[in-house]
């Protein structure tokens, strides 16, 4: 047996054992980094984990990770989204199966202007529950459609962790941006499609608003949106028209939310102190969880891991396409397990240069990887957003969470599988702009 499978088998398998046991990702990312090196070489061994963690601190892009972090949790704060979801509300629910639709569509603007899925699924939940409960919506429908669409919090720009498969490809935010914009809107298209049949075949899952609210109150309800599309326009904008820098972009979003927020008469210094303080702390996990997978990866890499990994992935006697498909299974089994953001530390320094050296777009890749991402976090037994449901309604039957969202993770697997057949509807956006 190699020394590189004993490493790989060490560090992979004690990873493995911390998560069963409850142990922080961060922290045991960092402690098996730490104990390998120590085993292996020593104190004296240090230095790269050090290197690997100091080149993360120094990133100037890393700056944008806070500021879309902060742009959820001011939105999660004041009423602007509130406001948003009863225009939603107004202009789709005289539609069979239209509040479920507009609750999709509602997830899907939050997630322009938050960059994450945690903001989107819960203030999506926070605001929408209620009133699919009160019109009388199947259970499965409400949880379904809220957290599929709140997935797509990672996946439509501005994402986060698409700019940090940037940052560790060295490929374009903005063409990555672009590229999860198609795959998102069109998986988007396909969960209304899905709902809309739903609701013709079985009228009582998802019914319609009995009352027709006057076009008065539709057209003032209109006004509500305005703020949130001009910071939707502020972020993707200054983007794609080259105008910013993502860390840029992140800013001016970050102050148009302010802006907004001052607009409506709530802002106030609780405000600003309350969403300081949960900002940092969200930005803090992420970090920490970035640093303990700087530790990993330095001395795996440092030890010939990478080289083994990427040497046995190109060795295998099987068509790219087929080993691309095994990179995906391999990611959405991760998926069921592990936070993003560590899949994305721990696979991408494995996976990106078996990808490159395949001939594949890494613009293409970047995005598939992504929706991997998606599904896996909606995905049984431990997707992040079907426990963030669950802890917004805690007389839920966990088993109904689960069932709720498999006809969504069929049509995610779908859409995944279609883009990754046809890479050029990815790319239409990214090589036009």
């Amino acid at each position: 047996m190699s020394p590189e499978l004993i490493l790989t088998i060490g560090m992979f398998g004690s990873l493995v054992l911390c998560i069963i046991l409850g142990v922080s990702l961060a922290f045991a990312l960092g402690a098996i980094g730490v104990a390998a090196t120590l085993i292996m070489y020593g104190a004296d061994g240090f230095m790269p984990i050090v290197t690997g963690v100091f080149n993360y601190m120094w990133m100037l892009l890393l700056a944008a990770v806070p500021m879309f972090v902060y742009i959820g949790v001011a939105l999660s704060k004041s009423n602007i989204a509130e406001d948003m979801f009863h225009a939603f509300y107004l202009w789709s629910g005289r539609l069979r199966g239209g509040l479920a639709v507009g609750t999709c569509g509602f997830a899907a603007a939050l997630s322009a202007m938050t960059g994450n899925c945690s903001a989107s699924t819960v203030t999506t939940g926070l605001v929408a529950i209620p009133p699919m409960r009160q019109k009388k919506y199947d259970e499965k429908i409400i949880f379904g459609s809220i957290c599929s669409a709140g997935t797509l919090g990672i996946l439509i720009p501005p994402s986060i962790t698409l700019i940090v498969i940037g940052m560790m490809t060295g490929q374009s935010i903005g063409k990555l941006f672009a590229g999860g914009l198609v795959a998102g809107l069109g998986i988007l298209v396909a969960f209304i499609f899905y709902i809309l049949i739903m609701a013709w075949f079985f009228p009582k899952l998802c019914p319609s608003l009995d009352e027709n609210p006057p076009m008065r109150e539709k057209l003032l309800a209109i006004k509500s949106v305005a703020l949130p599309t001009l910071i939707i326009i502020s972020i993707l904008g200054s983007l794609f028209f080259g105008v910013a820098t993502p860390t840029e972009a992140a800013s001016v979003g970050a102050l148009a939310v302010i802006l907004c927020v001052a607009i409506r008469g709530e802002l106030s210094w609780k405000f600003l102190k309350e969403s300081a303080y949960q900002t940092a702390s969200i930005t803090g996990m992420v970090l920490w969880i970035m640093f303990g997978a700087a530790g990993f990866v330095a001395i795996y890499s440092g030890s010939g891991g990478i080289w083994f990994v990427q040497s046995t992935l190109t060795g295998i006697d099987v068509s790219p396409w087929v080993l691309i498909f095994i990179l995906q299974v391999f990611i959405l089994i991760l998926g069921m397990f592990l936070d993003p953001m560590g899949i994305i530390l721990l696979c991408m320094p494995l996976f990106y240069p078996v990808v490159s050296t395949l001939g594949f777009d890494p613009v293409w890749y970047g995005v598939v990887f992504n929706i991997a991402l998606c599904i896996g976090y909606i995905t049984p037994p431990f997707g992040y957003n079907l426990f963030y449901l669950k802890s917004l309604s805690p007389d839920s039957d966990m088993r109904m969470i689960y069932m709720s969202v498999m006809p969504f993770i069929a049509i995610m697997v779908i859409a995944l599988i279609l883009f990754m057949i046809f890479p050029e509807v990815i790319l239409w956006l990214p090589n036009t702009i």
